[in-house]
C-alpha cells in the first residue's frame, strides 16, 4: 500500500510541475550560448570595431539587454551565482576559486528542470565553486548537446565557448590561427586602428591585446552561428528560447576580475520564436533599458518553463509569467582573486556606480600572477615604474584607494572620473551609500569574515547555513568593525577595544583598520604585540601585519613564519601576503617559504605567491 502512495504522490509531482506554459502549448526549450571574458563590444551594441554577423543578426531577431550585469568580475563567482540564483557572498563562494558546501535544499537550475522533464545539458564549463551536484546535468562534458535527448523532450541545453577566454588573448600564434582559422582575413582587426580605453598607455604590445581581443570576439561569433544554425537545421527554432551572454566582462587589466562596468556590463540578447512572443519584453529587434543582474537568470529560466521559483532564490525573474517588476539597482562584489586579497562592494543602479573600498589601505595593482601573463599588464606596469604614465593611466599604480567611489556612468563610461568628493553629488552618493547598506544587512555577507574563519564556523554543514546563525555569524557586529576601516585616528580608542572582542571576524578587522592607519596605528601597539598571540591564526596574522605597517619594532617573523606550516592554504596564503608587502625584510622567511611549497593546496594560490615571494627575496 504505501508504494502505492508514494507512486501516487510521484506521479501528482510530476503532473504539478510539468504543467504547460499556457494551457494547449508545450513548454519552450532554453538554449544558452554563452562565451567568457567580454563587454557588449558586439555590433549591435554600436561597437563600430566589432564583426559580429550572427550574433548581430540575433538581435535583430530578438530583445538587446543594455543594462545586465555580472555580480563579479569573475567567472567562477558568477558561476555559482548563475547556477543557483543565490549570491555567491550569501553561499560563501565569492573567493575566486573556492569550494563551498551547498545546503541540501538549495539546487541547481537545472535540477528543477530535469525533475519536469528537460533534457539539461552542459557543454562544458562547471567551475562553480562548489561540486557539481550528481542531479543538475544529464551531461555536462564536451558532448553535451540537445541531440541526445529522447523524441519530443523539451531540453535546456548550454554551450560555452572558451575561446575569447583572457588567456586566448595572449595565445600563441598557432592557437591564435586555430581561432581564425576558416575566417576571411579582411575581418582580423588592425591594431593601429583598434580602439583604447583611456587607462592603458597607447604602445603596440597593448594595441595588439585589443585588436586579439576583438578577433577572439569574431571568432566565437562564428561558433555562436554554428549553434544557431543547428538548431535551425534540427527544426528546432520555433521552439526553442535563445539567450546568449558573456560571463563577465572584457579579459584585459582593470576590466576582469573588477567590478567597474567595463569588468560587470555584459551582452546579452534574448530571442524568442512566434509561439512564444507574448513571454518578450519587446518586439524583435528592439532593445530595453531593464537592469538585469546574474543572480535573477535561474528564477527567469524557471518563470519561462511555468514552475515554481523556490523562496531561497535571491533573484528576481525578469521574463515569464512570474517576472517581478524591474529592479532600481544591481550589487556588485569584489572578494579574494586568485593570491591577492581584496573587498570591494558596488551598488549600481540604471546611471551611477557606487563602490566602497573596505580595505582602501591596498592598491588596485596587487600583483595577480595570472593577470601579469598579460603584455598590456606587462607594459603598464613598466611603464609606471619607469614614470612615464598620467592621468587615469599613472593613478592605477597609486598605493592606496578612496574610502568611497561615485561614477555618473552615462557621462564617464570608463569609470574614471571619481564623484564621491562633490557637493552636488551628496544626494546620490547617500542614497546609494544607503542601498549598499541595506543590501549588506539583507545578505548578511560572508566575505566579512575570513576564508578560514568561515571555514571552521561552517565545519560539518554549509557556510550558507551558517552565515544565518547570529552567534556562529554575528554580522551586525563584523561589518560594524568593518565599517571603520579608512575613518581615521578617531577610532582608535574604539579599534583598539574591538582586540578584544569574543568574535574572531571583529578583532580581525580591528587588525586590518590598524593596518590601514599605517604609522598613526602607533598607539594601538601594545594592544596589537598581545594580538600577536590571540587563538585565531587570522587575527595573529593581520596583528602582525598592522604592527608592520605601523612601523613597529615588535617580532612578528615567528608569527608568519609558524603560519606558513599551517594544514590550511588560507592562513598560510594570509602570512604571504603580509611577508610580500615586507619587502627584503622577510628574506629570514625563505627557508620555511621553500617548504610551504611542499604542502598540500588544493588551488595552489599559496604557491604562486610563495614563487613570487622567492624570485623577489633571492634576487
Amino acid at each position: 500500500m504505501k508504494y502505492t502512495i508514494y507512486l501516487l504522490a510521484a506521479i501528482l509531482e510530476i503532473a504539478l510541475l510539468t504543467n504547460t506554459v499556457r494551457a494547449g502549448q508545450p513548454r519552450p526549450n532554453i538554449l544558452w550560448i554563452t562565451c567568457e571574458d567580454i563587454s557588449p563590444n558586439l555590433g549591435c551594441y554600436g561597437d563600430e570595431f566589432a564583426i559580429t554577423p550572427n550574433l548581430d543578426r540575433l538581435a535583430e531577431q530578438g530583445v538587446r539587454y543594455t543594462n545586465a550585469f555580472g555580480i563579479c568580475g569573475v567567472c567562477a563567482v558568477n558561476r555559482s551565482c548563475l547556477a543557483t540564483g543565490v549570491y555567491s557572498c550569501a553561499l560563501g563562494s565569492h573567493g575566486m576559486r573556492s569550494r563551498i558546501t551547498l545546503p541540501e535544499k538549495i539546487k541547481c537550475a537545472s535540477e528543477y528542470l530535469r525533475k519536469a522533464g528537460y533534457y539539461c545539458t552542459n557543454n562544458s564549463k562547471t567551475d562553480y565553486n562548489f561540486a557539481v551536484p550528481k542531479d543538475a546535468w544529464d551531461v555536462c562534458s564536451g558532448k553535451g548537446h540537445w541531440r541526445g535527448r529522447k523524441a519530443g523532450q523539451p531540453f535546456f541545453a548550454i554551450f560555452n565557448f572558451t575561446c575569447s577566454h583572457e588567456s586566448q588573448i595572449r595565445c600563441s600564434e598557432a592557437r591564435y590561427e586555430q581561432h581564425m582559422k576558416g575566417l576571411p582575413t579582411q575581418w582580423r582587426h588592425d591594431p593601429a586602428k583598434v580602439p583604447l580605453p583611456p587607462f592603458h598607455p597607447d604602445v603596440p604590445k597593448v594595441r595588439k591585446d585589443w585588436a586579439r581581443y576583438h578577433d577572439i570576439i569574431t571568432s566565437m561569433d562564428h561558433k555562436a552561428g554554428e549553434i544557431l544554425k543547428q538548431l535551425e537545421e534540427d527544426g528546432l527554432a520555433d521552439d526553442t528560447i535563445v539567450f546568449f551572454y558573456s560571463d563577465h566582462g572584457a579579459g584585459m587589466p582593470r576590466c576582469k576580475k573588477w567590478i567597474y562596468d567595463c569588468g560587470t556590463h555584459v551582452p546579452l540578447i534574448v530571442r524568442f520564436p512566434e509561439k512564444y512572443k507574448d513571454l518578450a519584453p519587446g518586439k524583435p529587434g528592439t532593445a530595453t533599458d531593464r537592469l538585469v543582474s546574474f543572480v535573477d537568470f535561474a528564477p527567469t529560466v524557471l518563470s519561462l518553463v511555468g514552475l515554481a521559483i523556490p523562496e531561497y532564490m535571491q533573484g528576481h525573474a525578469f521574463l515569464g509569467k512570474k517576472a517581478g517588476k524591474p529592479r532600481e539597482y544591481v550589487h556588485l562584489m569584489r572578494s579574494r582573486m586568485a593570491e591577492r586579497y581584496e573587498l570591494v562592494r558596488g551598488t549600481r543602479d540604471k546611471r551611477y556606480l557606487y563602490l566602497r573600498n573596505y580595505m582602501p589601505h591596498l592598491t588596485r595593482d596587487q600583483h595577480i600572477s595570472y593577470t601579469y601573463q598579460m603584455p598590456t599588464m606587462q607594459v603598464w606596469h613598466r611603464m609606471a615604474e619607469e614614470g612615464k604614465l598620467k592621468g587615469p593611466q599613472r593613478d592605477w599604480f597609486s598605493p592606496t584607494k578612496p574610502l568611497e567611489e561615485l561614477y555618473d556612468c552615462r557621462q564617464d563610461p570608463w569609470n574614471l572620473n571619481n564623484l564621491a568628493g562633490q557637493q552636488k553629488m551628496k544626494p546620490v552618493l547617500q542614497r546609494m551609500r544607503e542601498e549598499h547598506l541595506r543590501f549588506e544587512r539583507e545578505i548578511r555577507d560572508l566575505a566579512f569574515t575570513p576564508e578560514y574563519d568561515m571555514a571552521l564556523r561552517s565545519k560539518g554543514g554549509a557556510e550558507y547555513d551558517m552565515r544565518l546563525d547570529p552567534k556562529k555569524h554575528p554580522f551586525e557586529r563584523i561589518h560594524a568593525a568593518a565599517e571603520l576601516t579608512g575613518r581615521g585616528e578617531r577610532e582608535l580608542p574604539k579599534l583598539i577595544g574591538l582586540l578584544g572582542d569574543d568574535a574572531p571576524a571583529v578583532r580581525w578587522w580591528a587588525c586590518v583598520a590598524l593596518t590601514a592607519m599605517k604609522q598613526k596605528a602607533k598607539p594601538a601597539e601594545a594592544a596589537l604585540k598581545k594580538a600577536i598571540k590571540d587563538k585565531s591564526v587570522v587575527v595573529r596574522i593581520a596583528a602582525a601585519d598592522a604592527l608592520v605597517a605601523s612601523g613597529s619594532d615588535a617580532d612578528v617573523m615567528p608569527v608568519l613564519t609558524e603560519a606558513l606550516k599551517h594544514e590550511s592554504e588560507w592562513p598560510r596564503l594570509r602570512a604571504l601576503n603580509v611577508l610580500d608587502n615586507m619587502g627584503r625584510s622577510a628574506r629570514p622567511a625563505a627557508p620555511q617559504i621553500k617548504q610551504a611549497l611542499k604542502l598540500k593546496s588544493r588551488f595552489g594560490y599559496d604557491h604562486r605567491l610563495c614563487k613570487q615571494l622567492l624570485d623577489k627575496l633571492v634576487e
